[in-house]
């Protein structure tokens, strides 16, 4: 089988209802990113980041994959996938995707702010104040905030040099690290870009571009390298 890599942003999650920062509206409109998302943001006031966080968390648990999760998901019948994603839902897991690697941490997940380790699986929507590991530290959100190091970045481009197909859907190649990530796919022979609007990155070459929302996208990619259509 070929080795398909995929890079995927938030895209791919809006169209399932998953709203940005600056979507979601109400008391968040009142706070800065390094309010909501930042380690000093945790330190001034780990109770409002941990209600951001809930909030997110309780939205995510009442979406649903869309049709782009599940034709990569398909996908997998053909080729060797790999998902490496800038998204902090699960969606790409409940679609059936068997490897995804997370960039930016994930949302139904905790970790000790004292051994990063220590990392738990969220049961619900909440966490809250008081919830601790073992060692007695305060859990966090598993995610990376503003100012913190994207630790997967190394092998999420060991995964990118495998490449023989590279595929980046719902991102605009304009935040890195992550942007960074195209250059390593000297392998791939074919390179699609799904996204509705310009790209922001003008230097990216060789790439096929499909000019569709995530779910029709990735539907028109399936057709190509699966129907030859």
């Amino acid at each position: 089988m070929q080795k398909l890599v995929v890079i995927s942003g938030s895209g791919i999650s809006q169209e399932s209802g998953i709203p940005t920062y600056r979507d979601m509206g109400g008391l968040w409109e009142k706070y800065s990113f390094e309010e909501l998302a930042s380690p000093m943001g945790w330190i001034n006031n780990p109770e409002l980041v941990l209600n951001f966080y809930n909030a997110r968390r309780k939205q995510l648990l009442e979406c649903k994959p869309n049709p782009g999760h599940i034709f990569l998901k398909k996908l997998e019948e053909f080729f060797k996938i790999s998902i490496i994603t800038q998204n902090i839902d699960d969606l790409h897991e409940r679609a059936g995707s068997s490897n995804v690697l997370h960039l930016h941490g994930e949302i139904r997940k905790a970790r000790s702010t004292i051994n990063q380790n220590y990392i738990v699986n969220i049961d619900g929507a909440y966490l809250n104040i008081g919830d601790k590991c073992p060692q007695g530290s305060q859990l966090r959100p598993h995610v990376v905030w503003f100012g913190e190091e994207v630790t997967e970045i190394p092998n999420a481009i060991k995964i990118v040099e495998t490449a023989e197909i590279l595929v980046v859907i719902g991102t605009s190649l304009n935040v890195y690290p992550a942007a960074s990530l195209i250059y390593y796919a000297n392998k791939a022979k074919h390179k699609f870009l799904i996204d509705p609007g310009s790209v922001a990155n003008t230097t990216i070459e060789g790439f096929e571009i499909i000019r569709e929302k995530a779910g029709k996208g990735v539907e028109i990619l399936y057709n190509k390298l699966v129907l030859k259509k």
